[in-house]
């Protein structure tokens, strides 16, 4: 079991519905949190009860080793680093443009790759350290209209898949979420294309609760069968 009562915690995305409800319920648990948003101005919807609030824009690389160092500087050991952040895009594969394809990758793959790699010599030094990110049930199903935005998730799946082996040998756990659509909003702020009809999606609250409740548990992979009854 990974002990979560005083340990630290770093919340990419904290701004966003899930990854504030995931920051608040590893509060509740009794963790050290460390909320990030993108800007200065998306800083405002973090939570202010959390630990410390932090810019981190994962487009920007040097934001990227700023956040690294202002990390090590409140911590020297830090437990976990959770990866709530994203952005969308919907239309079909031929229409989308390059400047779309390239924020997609960078943030939903490209990005939190390169945070997670400068992170772990910190998350190293702790004897329950963890990594959680959240790819998706589109990895597990290519969708049409969703090909750019699938690739992108694709990519950090790959990515976490392989480097969770090695990451292991340093005692750190790669913990990759993949659940279906979840009602936090976020296909109606896409960055390019409109959203289908999804229908009625997962409760964020639920999501965020077994999200938390797979790390305390040690568990190593979540499926989207997992959230059925999220």
């Amino acid at each position: 079991m990974t002990q979560l009562t005083g340990s630290t915690v770093l919340v990419v995305g904290a701004s966003g519905v899930l990854g504030s409800l995931v920051a608040c319920d590893l509060m509740v648990a009794g963790a050290h949190v460390i909320g990030t948003a993108s800007s200065a101005q998306t800083l405002l919807a973090v939570d202010p009860a959390l630990h410390d609030r932090l810019v981190c824009d994962l487009r920007d690389p040097h934001s990227i080793d700023e956040l690294v160092r202002d990390v090590t500087d409140l911590t020297p050991t830090l437990t976990g680093v959770i990866v709530a952040s994203g952005v969308v895009a919907f239309g079909p594969a031929r229409e989308t443009p390059r400047r779309v394809l390239e924020q997609l990758m960078t943030i939903n793959a490209t990005g939190p790759i390169q945070l997670v790699n400068a992170l772990a010599p910190l998350l190293s030094q702790s004897p329950d350290a963890f990594v959680l990110t959240l790819s998706g049930k589109i990895t597990e199903a290519p969708t049409a209209g969703l090909a750019a935005y699938g690739a992108s998730k694709m990519a950090l799946y790959a990515y976490a898949s392989a480097a969770s082996r090695e990451l292991r040998r340093e005692g750190i756990r790669w913990l990759d979420a993949r659940p279906g659509h979840t009602d936090t909003g976020l296909a109606n702020r896409a960055i390019f294309g409109k959203a289908p009809a999804f229908g009625a999606g997962l409760d964020p609250h639920g999501v965020a609760a077994k999200l938390v409740q797979a790390i305390a548990a040690d568990v190593k992979d979540l499926p989207s069968a997992a959230f059925d009854e999220s």
